[in-house]
């Protein structure tokens, strides 16, 4: 089952601190959570931006990871193919839940989709807008997924000279 998520965090160059993570089903089902502060998340350590992006769109429920974590195990199954929008951090921070990297549920895969990445292979310029609330991670999820949608719609060959596929060299 596909699945498309959005975290929100505070980094430093150094470590990942997971705030919040949202995440929606292919068949429409949502989930959104937030650890529990100030035991598994210090928010005192949110920089300007975050501070003034990301906290005030924090609104429960609160839980501790561990229980995130058991809870994502449910909500995605055991072999779901993740999608997120600029991946990389929104992967991390997802797979710290569970410890290490190769601690991940058994069925899982050991990468996330990117929606921008496939944007780029397909020449397209610009994603729809997103019109709800930007920097909550379930808004973005779901923007996430309407962005991947519409990215299916778009025809290859619109996008690329006449006789040329986009995706072979």
């Amino acid at each position: 089952m596909r699945i498309w998520l959005d975290t929100e965090f505070i980094e430093d160059g150094n470590t990942i601190e997971l705030l919040s993570i949202g995440m929606v089903r292919e068949d429409g089902a949502t989930y959104y959570a937030e650890p529990a502060e100030p035991a598994e998340t210090d928010r005192s350590r949110a920089d300007e931006w975050v501070t003034a992006k990301v906290l005030p769109h924090l609104h429960g429920p609160v839980r501790p990871r561990a229980e995130i974590a058991d809870e994502l195990i449910q909500f995605a199954g055991a072999a779901p193919e993740f999608w997120a929008y600029y991946a990389a951090y929104d992967w991390v921070a997802l797979c710290q839940l569970y410890g290490r990297m190769i601690d991940i549920p058994a069925g899982w895969p050991m990468f996330c989709r990117d929606v921008q990445q496939l944007r780029a292979e397909l020449g397209v310029e610009v994603l729809p807008p997103q019109e709800s609330t930007e920097h909550n991670a379930l808004a973005d999820a779901l923007w996430t997924k309407a962005a991947h949608e519409f990215l299916h719609t778009v025809s290859r060959a619109a996008y690329a000279p006449a006789g040329v596929s986009r995706l072979t060299r």
